[in-house]
């Protein structure tokens, strides 16, 4: 049965936060902010944060500088996920996964699409793995921000949540590539 388990120990991880966007500043920056609260709310360690401009080279250069951090455990990005020609999130950073996380976005769009309707396709949420730090990429509204961390990664960053959660699978992310992160 799907729930948190008390009998065992919660584990905090250190997530980075990338906004995308080439209007906002920390200072206005809410969807971050929702982001950032939520994490340290929950127990976690808010690791970084920083706002990045609608490029493709410089999103794709901060995400690898993270996953390349020993500091850094998971890294949600906001912003950039839809179709208009600044919109370059999910090209920046999908060539970077070394596996793709089909679910997280079939399991973003349906609790985004009880909210929304049929504006969720709007979204290319999306989720991946990279140099054995887990990478999400979310709408830059605060609403799709809430959803994401409420609906999927409050629980997935819980050791405690069963039958399964992203913590208990850390170690062994990189067992293929015989390196320790």
């Amino acid at each position: 049965m799907a729930g948190i388990d008390e009998t065992r120990p919660f584990i905090p991880v250190r997530i980075a936060v990338l906004t995308v966007s080439d209007s906002r500043t920390l200072d206005d920056d809410k969807s971050g902010t929702t982001l950032a609260t939520r994490i340290t709310d929950a127990g976690h360690k808010l690791a970084a944060r920083d706002i990045v401009t609608d490029d493709k080279d410089k999103i794709a250069a901060q995400v690898r500088s993270w996953a390349d951090d020993p500091d850094v455990d998971v890294i949600i990005t906001t912003g950039g996920t839809g179709f208009t020609g600044r919109d370059v999130t999910p090209e920046a950073v999908m060539p970077l996964f070394e596996k793709q996380m089909d679910g997280f976005s079939e399991v973003f769009h349906r609790i985004s699409y009880d909210k929304i309707g049929t504006s969720t396709i709007q979204s290319r949420a999306t989720g991946g793995v990279i140099n054995a730090t887990y990478v999400f990429v979310l709408p830059g509204s605060p609403g799709a921000c809430k959803d994401a961390w409420d609906g999927i990664l409050r629980q997935q960053l819980d050791y405690r949540h069963m039958p399964c959660n992203f913590i208990e699978i850390m170690p062994r992310l990189d067992e293929h590539l015989k390196r320790g992160k």
